[in-house]
């Protein structure tokens, strides 16, 4: 073989085990995501059932998604400065608390709109009903990728793979909280179970600020999390009960 022919050589051989790595580390990356987003599905799929046309629902899960991986892209290529500024970390784990605690704490139903409201005035409330819940599900999706994130980049430091697990993991989420979201009609356990999970995960992040030196074991928290889902999923609603506030001006 030729001296000058080495230095191709060398460059396929390069170029076959960065190939090799995307092949291995890709569908590791998929699935990182994939289980540590389960309660963020739920919960994503929870804040969704605030707009009671499904159609809105949809919509606002779409646009909600979109800005989440806009905001996760931007996390990933940030990840090395954002996972060491504990201020950041600490005002997630206080934003899935709020979460948490708020829903989990809510008495009663709110009152639905009069059915005399004009037909102008009920579409801005369901306009800015809708903006509501997208920023809602953007900021949610945000706090819950420092745990994805943090998980990824400790897999691998190549930026592109870290970005294509991420949005591989978002388009995930996005078919996951569809299903979460006719689940919820269904198990009655089941808002609470995705709740709990999420005052769980900003739990977390508090300990890990708190206690760095101490490891917790991502086994523990994927167990807990399955008990929460295997509870939520324990009991259905009776056929025929209400699940959700009617629509303005729907029959009672």
């Amino acid at each position: 073989m030729e001296a000058e022919s080495l230095p191709s050589l060398s460059t396929l051989l390069q170029s076959a085990d960065q190939w090799g790595e995307v092949l291995v580390l890709l569908p590791l990356l998929v699935a990182l995501e994939a289980v540590l987003s389960a309660d963020n599905a739920i919960a994503l799929a929870a804040i969704s059932r605030r707009l009671h046309d499904p159609q809105r629902q949809q919509q606002a899960l779409n646009l909600g998604l979109l800005l989440a991986l806009l905001l996760r892209l931007v996390l990933i290529v940030a990840a090395g400065w954002v996972l060491r500024f504990w201020p950041l970390q600490l005002l997630a784990a206080a934003y899935l608390l709020w979460l948490a605690c708020s829903q989990l704490l809510a008495h009663g139903p709110q009152e639905p709109t009069a059915s005399g409201d004009s037909a102008a005035g009920a579409g801005d409330a369901d306009n800015a009903s809708l903006l509501a819940v997208v920023f809602t599900l953007g900021l949610t999706d945000l706090a819950f990728s420092l745990d994805s994130v943090a998980a990824a980049v400790a897999v691998t430091d190549r930026l592109a793979l870290v970005m294509a697990g991420g949005v591989i993991g978002v388009l995930a989420l996005r078919l996951t909280a569809g299903l979460f979201i006719r689940w919820l009609e269904v198990f009655a356990h089941l808002e609470t179970a995705g709740y709990l999970a999420v005052g769980l995960v900003g739990l977390r992040l508090v300990a890990r600020l708190a206690l760095p030196q101490i490891h917790q074991p991502e086994w523990l928290m994927l167990l807990v999390v399955a008990g929460l889902f295997a509870w939520g999923f324990s009991r259905r609603r009776p056929a025929g009960s209400e699940t959700s506030e009617p629509a303005p001006g729907a029959p009672s």
